[in-house]
């Protein structure tokens, strides 16, 4: 038997080596809480912010903390960089050391933070949350339209200030920021055409106190100012508490973000505090439901979710906001019969075109959908009077394809006021008041143009002169107008492209190797680059230079926007030089939006495909999967 002493001994002995394994297990613990202390946890989230002084980013943590409360099988790890981008980098460093599964990273500077975001996009899937990235390296983005958030802003402020007009202060957030530039975008060009003048730009990096400082700096010996345009809620109360220091109390704030807090935007302006704010909500709850698709390897999973904002601009706005009224369109009844929807398809012009309806056909009958399915054959006029058609069917939702952009808002008020939902799809419309439609799914068509850019500035050579024909699709079309415009954002910035010309085309073969002949005719030999908005026209101007005795893909480079099967053949064997995809495959993607409305569910704003591109080499590997 053990003696007394010896038992007395071997205890102690056993609680030391106990005490010491708890110690251990609490260093771990410490060091490593995404490894040792999430047993029971299937998915571990880091979310990384760039500071928590912003209203509207304590609501953005508050909604993940919410929606990842709704599942037993997520943790989440969340940072605060304290207004440091070298802190925030660390920050995602630590958070991968943690072993998370996803990223949900909002930015003040992305230009600063986006080799960050590359770099983990590479191991893990990323959500940049709120405010972009520069480039495409993310699994998906959440955020709003901020040009449009800008353009709806300037219009306010014309609006509030009247026909006289009068001078505006802007404070921008974070210089460099993509936000800050398309808000400041936006903003200017619903202006231009008044007489409002911008008299003083500053940065007041998101931040309230800086903004305050600034602006009681400036405003001492300028107090000629009708209005101030604060870029953010923060931004905004600093200008508030700047104009109460000079007893300024006549000028009108006009704010973006629209958080309910003791301080945020709604409550500013039921008090009087704010003319103004348009919101931007923060996606938090939209952020870990996508989330939870990307973990669980959903198919279907967008580039880009934009989040719809409303203005906000008395107590009854704020009211409607306070009580997170639903889409301003009603949800379908929900009955045994099947849902009905109206399709009216813009045309049939292109291989592009045939395989986004036998997408949504197929799609409809696999969803159990009754599909209304009519081609407008290239005409607006028909196209309105097909969705009348529909109105009077009382169809659950109509979706189309809108020829153009404009030329809408009658019919879509007619719409709407018959309680049926609009979902465009592949492209949009530009109508004077955005609830006459409920969702648009496709494709980023300025960023379409932007990737074609890039990769162009890419192949040049140091010096070289690359004079540059364009082939425009329908004048006035969302593809046409977003794929010019984004390519010449990028292409203006290098001093070795010039536009030689831009020619309008249909989207048609036909007219591609049309146009492009009549620019050989006059041009020749001078002509480098095409870029085509597509690749039907692409391959018509293959053709045409051909006939002009050159070498396509070798004598002139040809960049097109679409990637169908026809174009990856072509640019297999040498003949097209880039292709940038535009999903066409739309079809479950419009099936599952008309299903989620059945279930009262809000639809974002935008919901944007993902998309890749296409290389000469990459189109080989390519070409035996695709289905269009």
């Amino acid at each position: 038997m053990i003696g007394r002493n010896a038992f007395r001994f071997i205890l102690i002995i056993a609680l030391f080596i106990a005490a010491a394994l708890l110690l251990r297990s609490c260093i771990l613990n410490s060091e490593n809480p995404g490894k040792e202390s999430d047993i029971g946890y299937k998915y571990l989230i880091g979310v990384s912010q760039p500071n928590l002084s912003e209203p509207w980013r304590v609501a953005m943590n508050e909604e993940i903390e919410q929606e990842v409360g709704k599942h037993g099988d997520m943790r989440v790890i969340f940072t605060d960089a304290a207004q440091s981008s070298d802190q925030q980098a660390q920050d995602v460093k630590k958070l991968m050391g943690y072993g998370i599964d996803l990223l949900i990273i909002s930015l003040d500077d992305p230009v600063a933070l986006t080799p960050t975001v590359s770099s983990v996009y590479k191991d893990i899937p990323v959500i940049v949350l709120g405010r972009g990235v520069a480039g495409y390296d993310y699994t998906l983005y959440v955020g709003t339209d901020d040009e449009m958030i800008g353009r709806k802003a300037g219009e306010f402020a014309r609006e509030t200030l009247g026909a006289s007009g009068g001078k505006v202060v802007e404070m921008q957030g974070l210089a460099g920021s993509p936000t800050v530039e398309e808000r400041s975008k936006g903003f200017r060009d619903a202006i231009q055409d008044s007489k409002l003048s911008i008299v003083q730009t500053m940065n007041g990096d998101w931040q309230r106190d800086l903004a305050e400082d600034l602006l009681v700096s400036w405003l001492k010996e300028n107090h000629d100012v009708d209005l101030i345009f604060a870029q953010n809620e923060a931004m905004a109360l600093g200008a508030y508490r700047a104009l109460q220091k000079l007893n300024m109390n006549h000028v009108n704030i006009i704010g973006i973000d629209g958080v309910n807090s003791e301080n945020g935007s709604l409550q500013l302006v039921s008090k009087n505090k704010l003319t103004g704010t348009f919101t931007s909500p923060p996606g938090g709850k939209e952020a870990i439901q996508y989330a939870i698709d990307i973990l669980n390897k959903e198919k279907g999973i967008p580039k880009k979710i934009i989040l719809r904002s409303q203005k906000i601009t008395d107590q009854s706005t704020v009211n409607s906001e306070l009580l997170n009224s639903p889409s301003p369109d009603p949800s379908p009844d929900q009955t045994d019969a099947p849902l009905v929807v109206g399709f009216a398809q813009v045309g049939m012009e292109s291989g592009w075109r045939i395989a986004h309806t036998k997408s949504v056909i197929d799609a409809a009958k696999e969803a159990g959908v009754e599909l209304l399915y009519e081609n407008a054959e290239q005409s607006q006029d028909k196209q309105i009077e097909l969705i009348r058609r529909f109105i009077k069917r009382k169809v659950d939702v109509i979706a189309f394809s809108p020829k153009t952009e404009t030329g809408w808002d009658e019919v879509l008020k007619e719409a709407k006021e018959a309680g049926i939902p609009v979902i465009l799809s592949d492209r949009e419309v530009n109508v004077s008041d955005d609830t006459l439609w409920t969702a648009y799914i496709g494709s980023d068509f300025r960023e379409e143009g932007r990737r074609a850019a890039r990769w162009l500035i890419q192949q040049a050579e140091e010096g070289e002169s690359n004079p540059i024909v364009e082939l425009q699709g329908t004048q006035h079309s969302a593809p046409a107008v977003g794929r010019k415009q984004g390519f010449r954002e990028v292409i203006q910035t290098d001093k070795n492209f010039t536009m030689l010309e831009s020619l309008q085309g249909d989207f048609t073969k036909k007219q591609g190797k049309e146009l492009m002949a009549a620019a050989l005719a006059r041009q020749g030999s001078k002509i480098k680059v095409v870029y085509s908005h597509n690749d039907d026209m692409a391959l018509g101007a293959i053709e045409a230079i051909e006939d002009f005795g050159l070498r396509p893909g070798k004598d002139i480079i040809i960049i097109s926007v679409d990637a169908t099967k026809s174009a990856l053949k072509a640019l297999s064997i040498g003949k097209l030089s880039f292709a940038v995809e535009c999903n066409a495959l739309l079809g479950p993607q419009l099936m599952k939006a008309v299903k989620d409305l059945s279930e009262g569910k809000e639809l974002p704003m935008k919901i944007i495909t993902s998309e890749g591109v296409f290389t000469q080499e990459s189109a080989k590997t390519a070409l035996a999967s695709r289905e269009y």
